[in-house]
């Protein structure tokens, strides 16, 4: 049985600050196969790797070195800010309290085209072939012209950069809304596509709403039963389960076979390779 390919969630969210460039970094001395992360847009419509389109209280400082209070982080939009003033936000000094083992330095939240010529340099330096990339878009319904874009400048704005730094063939695009997903069938058919999904709807529905079968679908990894895998089988559509972090989690998942898993904890998973 083949291992499955090792995504690293947010470049490696348990060991350094998520979606930053020591994380990138340091997942890619690991041996992942794939560099999972994040991207938004700023007011001066620069794609930022973020997870969320705001300044996250639980990760992030000000510019000043100030904690930033929770029920205000919304409106350190990033959508509204110029991506020379979020650069000056610290994402990496602020322990995380779900990850304790996460080795903290000063950290601002990367352009991606920044992520992608640091590891593709970091990548020669290394010896070791460039890392692939899984590049969800954050967007929601909700959000259309408050936090982001709507579907087709978002996408538009992305692809450019994929193009420019000519990665779309080691590529794949996630997204949780739909509307996302099916504008880029249109405008990029050859885009590897994955579907992501955190609810309990079943398969069929989600693939009759999405209206084609995405290469990829990407379940909370609790979501996954024999059930579920078998028709995605049937289906052809491969499956990445995110995000599995326990070892007993990882054997378990391990089992059905995925073409990939996604984790905080790469060298975890790393490990059960050679088991």
């Amino acid at each position: 049985m083949l291992f499955p390919e090792i995504h690293g969630h947010r470049g490696c969210r348990g060991l350094r600050p998520e979606n930053t460039l020591p994380a990138f970094v340091h997942a890619l001395t690991l041996g992942v196969d794939v560099i999972e992360l994040d991207v938004v847009i700023s007011a001066d419509s620069q794609v930022v790797v973020s997870h969320e389109p705001w300044m996250s209280a639980a990760i992030c400082r000000t510019p000043s070195g100030e904690p930033i209070v929770p029920a205000e982080q919304a409106l350190h939009n990033l959508y509204k800010l110029p991506y020379s003033l979020i650069r000056q936000y610290d994402c990496g000094t602020t322990p995380h309290p779900h990850y304790p083992h996460q080795a903290l330095e000063p950290a601002y939240k990367p352009l991606l085209r920044e992520v992608v010529q640091t590891l593709d340099a970091q990548a020669q330096i290394i010896g070791r072939k460039p890392v692939r990339f899984s590049i969800e878009l954050k967007s929601t319904p909700d959000g259309d012209h408050v936090f982001h874009p709507e579907p087709t400048r978002f996408l538009s704005l992305v692809l450019d950069e994929l193009q420019a730094l000519q990665i779309m063939p080691r590529t794949t695009l996630l997204c949780f809304d739909k509307r996302v997903l099916q504008v880029a069938r249109q405008v990029a058919p050859t885009l590897p596509l994955c579907l992501l999904v955190e609810d309990e709807i079943s398969l069929a529905t989600h693939l009759a709403e999405l209206g084609f079968l995405p290469q990829v679908y990407g379940p909370y990894f609790r979501l996954l039963t024999p059930d579920v895998v078998a028709g995605l089988r049937a289906a052809g559509i491969s499956f990445v389960p995110w995000t599995v972090n326990d070892t007993a989690d990882l054997s378990r998942i391990l089992a059905f076979r995925p073409q990939g898993i996604t984790t905080d904890y790469p060298d975890r998973l790393a490990s059960l390779r050679v088991l």
